[in-house]
């Protein structure tokens, strides 16, 4: 089994709104595809970022008791919803041009619909007095629009079209009569609540968590050339899914069938942990072996009896099922200081940082640079 693990690294147990008739425009709007840039925008259009981002600023005053708002989360629900408005015109101000409309809910099929919504607001936000449909970035029907929105520009109207208004009414219905949204438990309530489908809930999630691992930046002030190429290439993938088997020098791939744990990587593009250091090395010039146990054997290596102290940024950190016996590691990330690695943990994670302890069996370290 040892060898087996030592083959392809990174091995564990995957982990894991308004209302349903809004998963309509989840298939269509969202695109499922991977974070390959990161920064904190992680591919989000700037002024929808900062409209995000005020939202979470502006929420407390509406609901005070609401906790654990983050940006990310917003980002989660936008990008499933309408793909940040990608494609459309977004003003200084926030207005959204053209305006997003989904399917008429009218029980026709269409794009999945079988249930007949009849129209509340004579067309004033929907643009029709023939039905319902789910409008803005948000996707708010009318009827719940009339509850939660809010006038986030001060403009005098509260308008879902509108990137700002929009993220505080998401906001504001998200947090509810006051969620603690930092407990993982009431962050999928909220989200379910939003659209009542598990399906979505997991969707949302994944791209929650993406652009919270791409939000994170380490000091790096004191790191340059060489060192610096390395790191910077590792952190440009954070958010990008793991994928047993996946990645190689060119970047993140489809992996391979399968892990100890039963997973597979065939349907998934993006990195294993050994994937990942190669591809990061390969950006400085550097060739690496596939494997974790393999890559223990290029450069200077740091013994685990030194302790993490010892590493520097750029090092490469091995965990072995057997500490001192290279044989037995079975995963590697990528030393960037403060106690931290780039990190392609298991299954159902995405590329992070992470602290060096996050993983059991630290088997010291090898120094290319």
């Amino acid at each position: 089994m040892v060898v087996l693990l030592s083959a392809v690294c990174c091995a564990a147990p995957v982990s894991n709104a308004i209302s349903a008739y809004v998963a309509l425009q989840s298939a269509a709007n969202g695109d499922g595809g991977a974070v390959v840039d990161g920064g904190t925008a992680a591919g989000i259009p700037p002024r929808m970022l900062a409209a995000y981002k005020k939202a979470v600023q502006q929420v407390g005053k509406q609901v005070p008791r609401c906790r654990g708002m983050r940006w990310p989360i917003l980002a989660g629900i936008a990008k499933v919803e309408s793909n940040h408005a990608i494609g459309r015109a977004v003003s200084a101000g926030g207005d959204i041009r053209p305006k997003i409309y989904g399917v008429l809910l009218n029980g026709s099929g269409a794009g999945g619909n079988t249930t007949v919504f009849p129209d509340t607001d004579n067309g004033r936000f929907d643009g029709t007095a023939s039905g319902e449909r789910a409008v803005g970035p948000f996707q708010f029907l009318p009827s719940t629009w009339e509850g939660v929105g809010q006038d986030a520009g001060s403009d005098g109207t509260a308008d879902p079209h509108n990137a700002d208004d929009a993220a505080l009414g998401a906001a504001i219905y998200l947090c509810g009569d006051g969620r603690d949204l930092s407990q993982r438990s009431q962050l999928k309530a909220a989200i379910f609540q939003y659209n009542r489908s598990s399906e979505y809930v997991v969707n949302v999630l994944s791209w929650i968590d993406q652009y919270a691992a791409a939000a994170k930046s380490p000091d790096l002030k004191d790191v340059s050339g060489t060192v610096r190429t390395v790191i910077d290439a590792a952190l440009s993938q954070r958010g990008v899914p793991y994928s047993w088997g996946g990645g190689n020098a060119s970047g993140p791939s489809y992996g391979i069938c399968c892990s100890p744990s039963g997973k597979s990587g065939t349907a998934t593009k993006g990195f294993d942990c050994s994937g990942l250091t190669t591809y990061a090395y390969a950006k400085a010039g550097i060739r690496l072996p596939r494997t974790a146990a393999a890559q223990a054997g290029v450069g200077r290596r740091i013994p685990a009896s030194s302790g993490t102290s010892a590493l520097e940024p750029g090092d490469l950190v091995f965990y072995a099922y057997a500490p001192g016996r290279d044989s037995t590691i079975y995963h590697v990330g990528i030393y960037v200081g403060g106690g931290q690695m780039v990190n392609a943990p298991r299954p159902g994670t995405v590329v992070r940082l992470d602290p060096v302890d996050a993983m059991s069996g630290y088997a010291g370290g090898a120094r290319l640079l």
